[in-house]
């Protein structure tokens, strides 16, 4: 029997899949206005799930291990500048929390 553990493992590699190669359209800042979390929370949670089994792991190390490269080659290659809507709507949402 497939145990959960091995198919939450397996969502996740998906879930990055879907962010690094087929969604690099979609901002962070568009992830944070929707969803609460962006692929550098995401970096941070894998590097507290490290830390938590005693594993060294860096915070480009993890950010890397998220975003499928080095996150400043992610940056350069994708990262666009944020719009004064998407500033707007992230500031919005941070004042309802």
């Amino acid at each position: 029997m497939i145990e959960t553990t091995e198919l939450q493992a397996a969502t996740f590699r998906r879930l990055l899949k879907h962010l690094s190669e087929e969604r690099t359209d979609v901002q962070n800042i568009d992830l944070m206005i929707l969803a609460g979390f962006c692929r550098n929370c995401l970096a941070d949670w894998y590097r507290d799930a490290a830390e938590e089994r005693l594993l060294d792991l860096s915070k480009d190390e993890a950010r890397a291990a998220i975003y499928g490269m080095p996150f400043d080659e992610w940056k350069a290659r994708y990262q666009k500048q944020a719009t004064p809507e998407q500033l707007a709507a992230f500031e919005a949402v941070q004042k309802k929390s």
